[in-house]
């Protein structure tokens, strides 16, 4: 048996090299230099605690991501769903993809109010890009016990550039620029016809607001989201609160879970479409 000091007055049973059955009493020095004999009952209960607290996932927050067609009411949404969150005392944060503070995310919403042109292929890895410069701060947060509510995530990156269906950026070139980033705990995804999207006001501001092109993006959505178990699709038509509802039924549960113990699992790894 081996035994690491991890405090003055604690020890942390690291290998268990004899059966405990062997062991009557254990004899260690605390700060003073004394010496204290540790009978054998509460042996076995540092040593049990010592096992869970090395199996046992960290109670962290939970990873909400948004996704959706433009103008299905997601930004609407995540604000509503954040404002519960703060009633039930849940300490959550707003977020949204693409960051359009940072200098890389400036060179984004230039591109997409179409204020400049960049390559296609370019445009996606600097999405990908601002994705990546957040990461760190992002699982920090998650395990500081904050839930994030996160406004479209990296498969808005892969589905709007896979609708274009241009040589050489198919979903699987699309997807691994993004591939390890922390995967969310759910992702939900706000469904609402091209048409009904169109009917809504500020539709066509920016680059990617016409119908036939959403029409493409759905379908790259549907490809995305087919047998993975961490994906909601939720109807996006009625009232706000009606929407709101159907999310809060889902979402809290996805919360509480994280709360018990969850690792941070990565995007697009063996394991990450697995609740």
């Amino acid at each position: 048996m081996v035994l690491t000091a991890i405090h003055p007055n604690f020890i942390k049973l690291r290998h268990m090299r004899t059966s405990l059955q062997n062991w009557k009493a254990l004899t260690v020095y605390n700060r003073f230099a004394r010496v204290v004999t540790i009978p054998e009952p509460q042996l076995r209960s540092l040593a049990k605690a010592a096992m869970v607290s090395t199996d046992t996932p960290p109670s962290r927050g939970a990873f909400i991501v948004f996704e959706g067609a433009d103008r299905a009411g997601k930004s609407t949404q995540c604000q509503m769903l954040l404002d519960h969150f703060k009633s039930q005392s849940v300490d959550a944060e707003l977020w949204n993809f693409p960051d359009r503070t940072t200098s890389i995310g400036t060179m984004i919403n230039s591109y997409l109010t179409s204020k400049s042109d960049i390559d296609d292929a370019a445009v996606h890895l600097l999405f990908s890009a601002n994705r990546w410069e957040k990461r760190q701060l992002l699982e920090s947060k998650l395990l500081q016990g904050k839930t994030l509510i996160v406004d479209r995530y990296a498969f808005s990156g892969v589905a709007f550039t896979a609708a274009k269906q241009l040589p050489g950026l198919d979903m699987s070139w699309c997807k691994a620029p993004d591939a390890g980033l922390p995967a969310p705990d759910i992702t939900l995804f706000l469904s609402l016809s091209p048409e009904e999207a169109a009917s809504r006001g500020g539709y066509g501001e920016e680059r990617y607001e016409n119908a036939p092109f959403q029409t493409a993006v759905l379908q790259q959505f549907s490809i995305l989201r087919e047998g993975d178990k961490t994906w909601s699709t939720i109807d996006a038509g009625g009232s706000i609160a009606e929407v709101a509802g159907r999310i809060r039924e889902v979402a809290m549960p996805a919360v509480e879970k994280c709360k018990k113990g969850a690792s941070i699992r990565k995007l697009w790894n063996e394991n990450s479409n697995n609740m």
